[in-house]
């Protein structure tokens, strides 16, 4: 008896102490979406990584001609012949695919200019949201964008505005 009650108690306890807990929830797409230097990365992201993208096309394409070229002379070619372009189209081959490891590989050109264009807005954004806990009081902020699954979410619990008033994005 004295064990149920105790469990009982420890219940009712933790039941308790969880609904203390003060939380909310926020959209970070949504207050990314609303700051203009956060869509200015993105643009800037999209150009670098356009123009990169059209130059590995296009040394691919060339390795694509060598090669189609290739197969119509190899049978006029002498074996010698054969080896050289074989390796010049492999050559041409491993360079543009070092080139696309160079700029979209991991810690590539892309993922270094998104450091150093969106990072630092991110990092205003996640110190506006600790502002923004604090001030409020909230122990837990979630993020429905994050990844964060979440069946239901009351809109009233979403401080994705409080925190684009702390930015001074909206009034």
């Amino acid at each position: 008896m004295k064990k149920t009650i105790f469990s009982l108690l420890l219940l009712v306890a933790s039941v308790v102490s969880v609904q203390a807990q003060k939380y909310c929830i926020i959209d970070s797409k949504y207050i990314l979406d609303k700051i203009v230097d956060y869509k200015d990365a993105q643009t800037k992201l999209d150009q670098y990584s356009k123009g990169w993208q059209t130059e590995i096309d296009t040394r691919m394409q060339d390795v694509e001609r060598m090669y189609k070229s290739y197969q119509a002379e190899r049978a006029m070619l002498s074996d010698d012949m054969r080896v050289k372009r074989e390796e010049e189209i492999t050559t041409k081959e491993r360079a543009a695919k070092d080139l696309q490891k160079k700029y979209f590989g991991y810690e590539g050109e892309l993922f270094r200019k998104r450091q150093e264009l969106v990072k630092p807005v991110q990092d205003k954004v996640y110190n506006a949201v600790q502002k923004m806990a604090a001030n409020k009081g909230f122990e837990v902020v979630l993020d429905k964008a994050g990844g964060v699954t979440l069946f239901y979410a009351d809109p009233k619990l979403d401080r994705s505005d409080d925190v684009l008033k702390i930015l001074g994005v909206l009034k």
